[in-house]
């Protein structure tokens, strides 16, 4: 499978939220609104809307990122989409904060960047809402 064609035709939508990335400490039990939760052995990490405020607990907080979602199924032998993803828009200067669902992966991109990389992706053929 070519990541490519994943990538032709496709749709991403832009989530109308702004997003808080947050760490809070191992133990702190995350918010159960949140968009997502990772955890570690040293640290836990939450995607918070921002209008709801960070979580009490959060130790470090990076505000004023917009959710891209790839509205497709991503099979999991489909190899490089979100490397292709990245690299696309790290040749505009766009950082990304990645995450992959069981069938789908979606990028937060900071708010001031969220233009110029929703130009990119359509430049890509990728069709943004």
């Amino acid at each position: 499978m070519d990541a490519h064609e994943y990538l032709d035709g496709g749709t991403v939508r832009v989530a109308p939220e702004t997003y808080a990335v947050c760490r809070l400490d191992p133990g702190a039990t995350p918010p159960p609104t949140a968009f997502a939760v990772l955890r570690d052995e040293t640290e836990t990490t939450v995607v918070v809307d921002q209008d709801a405020g960070a979580p009490a607990a959060a130790t470090e907080v990076a505000r004023d990122w917009r959710r891209l979602t790839f509205e497709m199924e991503l099979p999991f032998d489909l190899v490089g989409f979100l490397a292709l993803v990245a690299g696309e828009l790290a040749d505009v200067g766009v950082s990304i904060f990645a995450l992959s669902s069981y069938s789908t992966d979606h990028v937060l991109v900071k708010e001031d960047d969220l233009a110029t990389a929703t130009e990119r992706l359509d430049d890509l053929g990728r069709v943004v809402v």
